[in-house]
Formats: C-alpha cells, sequence, structure tokens
C-alpha cells in the first residue's frame, strides 16, 4: 500500500479534516494513550503535552492507501501500522487510527505524538520517507499486489542481502550488460575518490580489488571479474587520478576467496531458512491432515448410525407384511408368504445397495479432499528438494573457490621455506 508520512501540528485542524462527512463512512478505530474518547479532544490532549516542549510538530500523520483493486483486512492495516511505529521509533506513543471509506475503497489513517511525556522532548524523525518507502515495498511483496512503477528499486542491490526468492531470481535471469556499464559508470560519477568508488561498487554487490599490470578490477557475487576502466568507459590514466591507492585493494584471489566465503555463508542461513519454512508449512499441512481424518471418520461415523436406524426402521417395516395367526397359516398354504418373502428380500438388497452407495459417495469425497492435500504435500516436498539441491550446488561452488585459495596460501607458504632450486621444481 502506498504510505505517506509527515510531522505536523494543528491538532484540532487535522481532526477536523479526519472526521469530514465527504467520507461515505468514518470510523475511528483506535484511541490509544488517552483520556479521552473523541478524536478531537485526544488530538488535543497531545498538543496540551507539547506545550511543555518547544516542537511546533508534535504530530506525526500518516495515511495507508491499498490498492483500488484489493479488498484489505484490518488486520493488514494494523500490521502495517504497528511495524510502522516500530521502525520510526513511535512505539507506545499515544495513536488514533481511522478508517475512511469512499467510493468502494477503504482506507486507513494513523496519528501518533511525537512527544516522549517522560522526558518532554519530541521524538526525532530520520528518513521517515526512506522507511516508508522500503515498508510499502515490503507490504506489495508480501501481498502479492502489482507494485507501482514509483516504488520500484531499479538499484543492483548486494546479492548477499537478498532473499531466498531473490536469489532464485537472479539465477533464472541473466544480466544485462548495460545494466552492469550503467552501474560501473553510476558509482564512478557519484565517486570522488577510491573510498567512495569502493563504497558505492559494495551497496551494488561489487568488490574492488587489484588486477594485473597494475590495474583496477571488480568482482561481482558470482566472481566475475570485470575491467574497471573498460566498464567505466574512459582509460586507465584517468582512472588512475581517482583510484591511488592499490596496494590497500585486495588481489583478485584474495577477493575471491572473500566473496565466495561471504556468499557461502549466506547461502547456508537462506538454506536454513527455508528448512525452518518448509517445516512450519509442512506441520500446518499435518494437521490439517489429522483435522480432515478426524472428521471424516466423525461423518462417516454419522452415516454408519444413520444406516442403523433406517435399516432396522426398514426391518421391522417388512416383517410387518407377513400376516400373523391363521393369516400367517393360510399364506403359507397359499404361497403369498413366499411371495412376501421374495419381496422382502428384494427391498432388502436393493436398501443395502442404497447404502452402501451413500457411503461411497461420502467416501470418494473425502478422497478427493485427501488428494488435493496430497498434491500439496508433495509438490511442497518437491519444492524443498529442488531449492536444498541447487542452494547446495551454489554452496559447494563457493567452498571450491575459498578452497583453492587457502591451498594456494598453504602452498605459498611451505615453498617460502625451501631453497630457491627446490621452489623452481615445485613450481614446475
Amino acid at each position: 500500500m502506498i504510505l505517506h508520512g509527515n510531522q505536523r501540528g494543528g491538532a484540532k485542524n487535522l481532526a477536523l479534516h479526519l472526521l469530514k462527512e465527504e467520507n461515505e463512512h468514518v470510523d475511528v478505530h483506535e484511541l490509544r494513550g488517552f483520556a479521552s474518547d473523541s478524536l478531537v479532544s485526544a488530538l488535543n490532549e497531545i498538543y496540551a503535552v507539547s506545550r511543555g516542549t518547544r516542537a511546533k510538530k508534535f504530530l506525526f500523520s500518516l495515511s495507508l492507501n491499498p490498492p483500488p483493486t484489493e479488498n484489505v483486512s484490518t488486520d493488514v492495516f494494523e500490521d502495517a501500522i504497528g511495524r510502522i511505529e516500530q521502525k520510526l521509533g513511535l512505539s507506545d506513543q499515544p495513536r488514533a487510527i481511522i478508517f475512511h471509506s469512499k467510493e468502494g475503497r477503504r482506507h486507513c489513517h494513523a496519528v501518533w505524538s511525537r512527544i516522549d511525556a517522560q522526558n518532554m522532548k519530541a521524538i526525532p524523525l530520520s528518513f521517515t520517507k526512506r522507511k516508508l518507502m522500503n515498508i510499502a515495498r515490503e507490504l506489495y511483496l508480501e501481498q502479492g499486489w502489482q507494485m507501482p512503477r514509483g516504488l520500484m528499486n531499479s538499484k543492483q542491490r548486494d546479492p548477499k542481502n537478498f532473499t531466498l526468492a531473490q536469489w532464485q531470481q537472479a539465477k533464472r535471469i541473466g544480466r544485462n550488460p548495460r545494466e552492469i556499464k550503467r552501474v560501473f559508470q553510476e558509482c564512478w560519477a557519484v565517486s570522488d575518490n577510491q573510498s567512495a568508488f569502493q563504497q558505492a561498487l559494495k551497496e551494488r554487490g561489487y568488490t574492488l580489488a587489484r588486477g594485473d599490470r597494475r590495474g583496477f578490477v571488480a568482482l561481482d557475487h558470482n566472481c566475475e571479474v570485470f575491467a574497471v576502466s573498460k566498464w567505466v568507459g574512459i582509460r586507465t590514466k584517468a582512472i588512475r587520478s581517482k583510484l591511488t591507492d592499490q596496494t590497500s585493494l585486495p588481489g583478485v584471489d584474495e577477493a575471491r576467496a572473500q566473496i565466495a566465503k561471504e556468499m557461502a555463508a549466506r547461502l547456508a542461513k537462506l538454506r536454513q531458512q527455508q528448512d525452518t519454512a518448509i517445516r512450519t508449512r509442512i506441520a500446518g499441512i499435518e494437521t490439517k491432515r489429522l483435522q480432515m481424518a478426524e472428521k471424516n471418520a466423525r461423518h462417516r461415523r454419522v452415516l454408519e448410525e444413520k444406516h442403523q436406524k433406517r435399516w432396522h426402521a426398514e426391518t421391522l417395516k417388512r416383517q410387518g407384511h407377513f400376516n400373523k395367526g391363521l393369516h400367517g397359516l393360510f399364506d403359507r398354504i397359499t404361497g403369498k408368504y413366499r411371495r412376501i418373502k421374495r419381496l422382502n428380500e428384494q427391498e432388502a438388497y436393493l436398501a443395502g445397495k442404497r447404502d452402501r452407495k451413500e457411503k461411497d459417495a461420502l467416501i470418494f469425497k473425502q478422497l478427493e479432499q485427501r488428494q488435493a492435500l496430497q498434491v500439496r504435500i508433495e509438490r511442497l516436498n518437491k519444492l524443498n528438494e529442488t531449492g536444498r539441491q541447487t542452494l547446495k550446488r551454489d554452496i559447494s561452488q563457493y567452498n571450491e573457490i575459498a578452497d583453492k585459495k587457502r591451498e594456494s596460501v598453504k602452498f605459498e607458504r611451505y615453498t617460502k621455506r625451501r631453497s630457491p632450486v627446490d621452489r623452481h621444481r615445485l613450481e614446475r
């Protein structure tokens, strides 16, 4: 949902604005931390407390606007508001929540007091726009909503900060050379020295390193090497005017080993997160399976009792077809008894078939529901296995890179202890 917040004063005006009758429905959902039970009085309480400070903008007002086509529950709004106040440092501050409905849309407003009553100071709110935008992106991704272009983050994120889904997506799609060149050129343009350029590259997922022949290179999360001069698009001489300290940078092998170590650790953590998530989902499905089994058994018992009662009633009815006493004796002599018996047997047979058909119908319905649940279980197990194999392969590749560096370091240390002749033989 789109989140727009600002610091402001004017408690009474804000309260009257939020209660305007131009909205079809206005619902004051919550007033937390106030003595008053009306919105105007509650916001005036904040104003009264602020008089003990020098704060002019003693309120933080936030609007939460979900996509027009989505029906968003109150729980989602409350969860978003809770995350926002925690991110902004407004937890446990007096708060008002108001819902508006207009033209078939529902949105929400939240107002907090910025005044820390215990210390009589206004709580500083820095980088609120950036924090709200990050939370808005999270909400769009979590709820599966179509994200507006204005919220899309065009920056290449550091792969070590990827979620599992982002990592898998990054492996599925190719990388555009234009995008790589744009990243290098942007990092170069915003940097005025080597340290700034190195940090800018790091934020985009690249590690600046010392290349061969006194050149500068950058490595991405796949340990792919990129020549800085080539991708920035300027001569090596111009590069050296800004990048002056080559000795402080790691070599390519060292950078590869460091990247491999960090990526292997991150992927191991992702694998652990995946295992935890899969176990949680499997536990939830297992609970549903047990509930379904209990429910199905109960329905079968009910049907069985119904059949028994009906069979007993129908048996008594069939028994009533026979005459007793002299009439019954006469029926046996004339053959009527045999005809009634044969009809009763046919009725009993048809009744048995009817009961079996009803029982089968119930069982088939239950099997269909159980099969649908089993499909989910198998799909989840397959997803888990595929994800584990992919992550295992990637971790193994990064570990191999790190191991090669360790072996190289051991070999260098060993050769340094040998004589020049022995070192020459070893290197051959």
